[in-house]
């Protein structure tokens, strides 16, 4: 008498085989399925990378330094100027990132004595930074200080002012700051101040 269980042998069989053979085309169709969500994947992955890329390059520092002459009289509002760089000389016009940006304001300013280093900012009352191109036009107001106390130190945060969009100025291959200044009390040296104006940016909509 035949057992039941022998008329399933085949079946089983089968069934083994089919499912061996789901697996095998599995094996073959999905790496095929996948390649557009990986490729699709590395694209967002890589845009990211840039952007944040071009958020980081959208925030740069000028740097100038100015020296105040030790013949400067107390109490009159005097000026010195100089020449400002970038770290970032392509976001200029004629570079890789000056069609990139735009909306550039001021975001911070400082000033600091660099020589001597121990000279005391507190000899001046006041400061005003001025911003223009090379040729002196232009010229804004992009941070002051109208409260120096008498013994700040040798550095000091200014008071910026942000009203006014810099993006013809800093597309120039050069910028002219200008420092005007009040002493408080005759000094003895001339020292170096080291101006250093924050600059931020967003990507250009255009």
């Amino acid at each position: 008498m035949a057992n039941a269980n022998d008329q399933h042998p085949i079946t089983f069989q089968g069934t083994k085989l089919a499912f061996v053979n789901h697996i095998a085309y599995l094996v073959i169709i999905i790496p095929e399925v996948m390649k557009p969500l990986f490729s699709l994947v590395f694209i967002l992955v890589f845009s990211s990378c840039a952007m944040m890329q071009s958020i980081v390059k959208s925030t740069f520092p000028y740097t100038t330094t100015v020296t105040i002459p030790q013949t400067s009289k107390p109490g009159q509002e005097l000026s010195v100027s100089s020449m400002a760089t970038s770290f970032d000389q392509d976001f200029r016009k004629d570079g890789n990132n000056g069609a990139k940006v735009s909306e550039v304001r001021m975001v911070s300013a400082k000033l600091e004595s660099v020589e001597p280093t121990d000279f005391n900012i507190g000899n001046l009352s006041m400061v005003k930074v001025y911003m223009a191109k090379a040729d002196g036009s232009n010229e804004v107001l992009v941070a002051s200080r109208t409260d120096i106390t008498a013994g700040v130190g040798n550095s000091i945060v200014l008071d910026i002012d942000n009203s006014t969009f810099l993006d013809e100025r800093v597309r120039e291959p050069q910028i002219k700051i200008r420092m005007v200044y009040k002493l408080r009390k005759a000094i003895d040296v001339s020292p170096n101040l080291h101006i250093t104006l924050g600059l931020s940016a967003y990507p250009n909509k255009q």
